[in-house]
């Protein structure tokens, strides 16, 4: 990993700081936006699947693989290596989705006609189903926990590559934006409270960052390449698996199968081209 600055290591605090507070833009935009066609968010998570999948498998994963191939003579058990940091990066994300009950787990999406009708029409419908407001704090409760190994991810990335942590921060903000909804709506419509909402959306949000500083520090003291190679496997692992149980099968609620390829692609296209331009400078 290249030196470790002072500049390095806020530029990637402040990128990690930037997804998780993406969760705000989602409380905003349920709150705020009336218009119920989600097809530019099914294109945005879309996007998001395409540059995660790619730079996974393109670039974080080969990382890996070199990290253990300076310890290792034979390529084969490098390679190994890397595939089971991998695939403990996605049994990781299972697991942590398997202790979520279902009811609040933000890869459970919603669509978009139950998001509306979360959106009290009249105000008497405040507090009608005050469960909702339990809901609503569990969920953020959830996203938090999701959030933790995410930033992390963003972080790491960041601080090896400047220009792939620019990319999947942006990536990791844009499928932020509907778990802020699914965090602000049901306690706006058992509170009647915008500012409540908007704030458990934005804590949420924030535990993006604070794993990413936890994270780091846990790993720092054992920085190596042995370290190295399991953390890239592992946030590789990671990625994969939010973009195929979150972000791909809530590109087809908010949108539909051409939508979410669209999507899929112009992330795919986008992310090569940063590699690409980021090596001819």
């Amino acid at each position: 990993m290249q030196d470790l600055s002072v500049e390095t290591l806020l530029f990637a605090f402040m990128l990690t700081l930037f997804a998780g507070l993406s969760t705000s833009v989602g409380a905003a935009l349920a709150f705020f936006s009336k218009n119920k066609n989600y097809t530019i968010l099914s294109i945005g998570m879309g996007f998001s699947a395409g540059v995660m999948i790619y730079v996974s498998f393109v670039e974080i994963l080969d990382k890996s693989k070199d990290a253990f191939s300076q310890l290792y003579a034979n390529g084969l058990i490098g390679e190994s290596l890397a595939v089971l940091s991998f695939f403990a990066g996605i049994a990781l994300s299972a697991l942590i989705d398997h202790f979520i009950p279902d009811d609040v787990n933000p890869h459970e999406t919603k669509s978009s006609s139950e998001l509306s009708e979360l959106k009290p029409q009249i105000e008497s419908s405040v507090l009608k189903n005050s469960s909702l407001k339990r809901t609503g704090i569990f969920t953020a409760l959830a996203i938090g926990i999701h959030n933790f190994p995410e930033g992390f991810a963003t972080f790491v990335s960041a601080l090896d590559d400047p220009s792939i942590g620019i990319t999947i921060a942006f990536a990791i903000a844009i499928h932020n934006i509907p778990e802020g909804m699914a965090v602000s709506l049901p306690i706006y419509h058992a509170t009647g409270d915008k500012k409540s909402a908007f704030w458990y959306a934005t804590l949420s949000g924030l535990a993006e960052p604070v794993g990413a500083i936890v994270g780091f520090f846990l790993l720092f003291p054992f920085m190596g390449e042995a370290t190295l190679g399991i953390t890239f496997g592992m946030v590789a692992g990671i990625m994969v698996y939010i973009s195929f149980d979150e972000l791909l099968p809530a590109a087809r609620v908010y949108g539909n199968a051409h939508t979410t390829i669209a999507g899929i692609t112009i992330g795919m296209l986008v992310m090569a081209i940063s590699l690409i331009a980021f090596k001819l400078v």
